[in-house]
């Protein structure tokens, strides 16, 4: 009998995990915020980039396993470095997304993040993929820009609808400090090539 309520007890208290494993396969709506915690351009482009974040971002979204998660980040760097020829930007970046992208982080950009958090590295089974080409059909249905603007565009959501994007800052006065960074990614570039 003693053993009887303690299996009873056993399924009863596994039960609400066992429905936070079947909510994990539920995925949540696609977005984009374009290059996480980093420019989307230069000072001069403020989008040349953008779109090797945006399919960085689907990719990560997405989600699935260990060798995935490389070869997006891999993806991203060369795209990077296809766009600006700045092969430390692109490490930069790739760096970047290296480590602060495991999906061991409860953070909105980690691996997978369009899963509820804990799913980590797994492939996705046929009915996951299915539901991934659904919920990106009905993005790009609903965003056919995606979310980095193209001239004459309103895509992006760090500019709101109607509103100018900004215009680059001033030219510094002499003796001006610009931050290792900020040089970085605003080096005059050569003409960019698409990835």
């Amino acid at each position: 009998m003693a053993i009887g309520r303690l299996f009873l007890t056993g399924i009863f208290a596994a039960a609400p995990l066992c429905r936070h494993c079947a909510a994990a396969t539920e995925l949540n709506g696609f977005w984009s915020d374009g290059c996480t915690l980093f420019p989307n351009g230069t000072l001069q482009d403020r989008t040349l980039w953008c779109d090797c974040c945006f399919n960085h971002d689907i990719a990560y979204w997405r989600g699935g396993s260990e060798q995935e998660r490389k070869a997006a980040d891999q993806a991203l760097r060369a795209c990077v470095l296809a766009r600006t020829r700045n092969r430390a930007l692109a490490e930069t970046m790739f760096s970047g997304v290296r480590l602060g992208g495991s999906p061991a982080f409860p953070t909105w950009y980690r691996w997978g993040y369009g899963w509820n958090y804990g799913r980590g590295y797994q492939p996705l089974s046929r009915d996951e993929q299915k539901q991934v080409a659904d919920t990106l059909a009905r993005y790009k249905n609903a965003h056919p820009d995606g979310y980095c603007p193209k001239p004459g565009s309103q895509a992006g959501t760090d500019v709101p609808q109607g509103a100018a994007r900004p215009a680059p800052p001033a030219a510094q006065p002499p003796g001006h400090r610009v931050s290792p960074l900020a040089s970085l990614i605003s080096a005059p570039q050569p003409a960019r090539t698409l990835c």
